[in-house]
């Protein structure tokens, strides 16, 4: 009985075993029958889930991610630090397709080996097919990334050997670029998905030999190259101003050749450059307009807030010694001295100079004086030291304290002074402009206010007797003077 018992109990288990693994077979057999017509089990493509879709369901899904590449050129020279070479592909008709990636993949995809993407889970890539308007992308890639090699022999001037020339002063060879060579490359490269390209890494340059003309254009553009790269750097300050090839370019004296169709530059008996002094007279002019400040209205942020446009007027300011710049420049941009590779710092000759050079030459040491709000403060380093009510001049009788940005040029204790029908004793005096100064007033009770409209002085600036010794030891001479209503 018992015999039987087990026997019957061990059939039963073989059956449930042979059911279940009928079914596990089964089903197997339909997934993979499923598969056939979607992908397997687990697929993930270019970041896109696929498992059981179509390739159309699955194209439609890339497209909708996809974006048109930029293609970015590099050169080994660094030339792409200074002027970045990129070609947006989307400017150019860029359509793309995954088709027959999607169905390459299909192919090869084995439906009963569905279960290896449980284990062997992972994301594919996939390339799509690429078309844009081919002349469109020879264009911009001629325009761009090979003006390195194909515009001329110096991106500054005018001289060119022929269109398909350029010169590669980095590894001391001299190559020619196959253009239809390097385009056929770069094709490729996106056909690849790569989008980083490097010209010089490119397939496409052979040496060439030069002709007598050629040669002489070639030792005429190291020179070029030489001189247009002058180590002088302005220092105006708290601004440098670098003297560029394209700027320094200028300098030179040029006639233009027959036999090479151009622009050259004039070479003097020994066969130097010659200097276009008209040019650099004009680049310092234009340098002296943007840094020089005597004599000019002047944009002043008031204590009180208000941007403040100063008259012009004033004895403060900055007027750079042009005639000493151009002598300076014609002295030394063919100097082996400042083509060494190394930048100089020089500071320019001035006429006049403020307490501080540069745009704001008023900088953060000052005395401002609000005549509407009748105050004046001190700033030291940027920092308010006093501050303190004033008097300024008569606007009654016509004698207002002049407008402008002045500076104390002299200071003197125990001072008279004098004027039409007045004599007044002061302790301390600091002038800014001619017989108008900054002094104590003993003869005054009250500061501020609008006493200026009916009692004021004949134009100078009023300061309480208390005060003004503190101030007068703080201020040193050459200090800003900052005068408006």
């Amino acid at each position: 009985m018992r015999k039987t018992q087990k026997t019957a109990l061990f059939k039963g288990i073989v059956v449930f075993i042979f059911i279940l693994l009928l079914l596990v077979f089964i089903g197997y057999f339909l997934l993979a029958f499923y598969y056939r017509s979607g992908f397997s089990l687990n697929t993930w493509i270019n970041g896109v889930y696929c498992t059981g879709k179509t390739v159309d369901e699955v194209n439609e899904e890339l497209l909708l991610q996809a974006e048109a590449p930029v293609l970015v050129f590099s050169l080994d020279s660094g030339w792409d630090a200074v002027y970045p070479n990129t070609i947006d592909l989307g400017e150019l008709g860029f359509e793309c397709d995954y088709l027959a990636a999607l169905n390459a993949y299909m192919e090869k995809q084995n439906p009963f080996l569905w279960v290896d993407n449980i284990i062997f889970h992972r994301n594919h890539e996939i390339v799509p097919d690429i078309t844009y308007d081919e002349e469109d992308l020879r264009e911009a890639f001629e325009q761009t990334c090979v003006r390195h090699y194909s515009e001329s022999i110096s991106g500054t001037y005018t001289i060119q050997l022929d269109q398909k020339m350029g010169w590669n002063q980095y590894d001391g060879l001299t190559h020619r670029i196959d253009m239809d060579r390097a385009f056929v490359l770069v094709k490729e490269a996106i056909a690849n998905g790569q989008y980083e390209i490097n010209i010089d890494e490119l397939d496409c340059f052979y040496d060439i030999s030069f002709t007598e003309e050629q040669e002489e254009l070639k030792e005429i553009w190291e020179r070029l190259n030489t001189f247009q790269h002058v180590d002088i750097v302005y220092d105006m300050g708290e601004e440098q101003e670098i003297l560029w090839p394209e700027t320094v370019a200028r300098f030179l004296q040029y006639e233009y050749r027959e036999d090479l169709q151009m622009d050259y530059p004039v070479l003097d008996a020994q066969g130097q450059f010659l200097l276009n002094e008209n040019e650099v007279r004009e680049f310092v002019a234009d340098l002296a307009e943007e840094y020089d400040t005597y004599g000019k209205e002047r944009e002043f942020l008031s204590t009180r807030g208000d941007l403040i446009t100063v008259p012009a007027g004033g004895t403060y300011g900055t007027t750079l010694d042009q005639k000493a710049e151009v002598t300076f420049l014609m002295e030394n941009l063919l100097s082996e001295e400042f083509h060494t590779g190394t930048q100089q710092l020089h500071i320019p000759a001035y006429e006049r100079q403020g307490l501080v050079r540069g745009r704001d030459d008023i900088g953060d040491t000052y005395i401002e004086v609000d005549m509407t709000q009748q105050h004046l403060y001190y700033y030291e380093g940027g920092v308010l030291m006093l501050e303190t009510d004033v008097v300024t001049g008569d606007t009654r009788r016509r004698r207002g304290t002049p407008q402008g940005v002045n500076y104390v040029y002299g200071k003197q204790e125990h001072r008279v002074l004098r004027g039409p029908g007045y004599a007044s004793p002061v302790d301390y005096w600091m002038p800014v402009k001619g017989n108008v100064g900054i002094h104590d007033a003993n003869w005054r009770s009250e500061f501020g206010g609008t006493i200026y409209q009916t009692d004021g002085s004949h134009g100078c600036v009023n300061i309480p007797p208390k005060v003004m010794p503190e101030l007068y030891d703080m201020v040193e001479i050459g200090t800003p003077v900052i005068m408006f209503y």
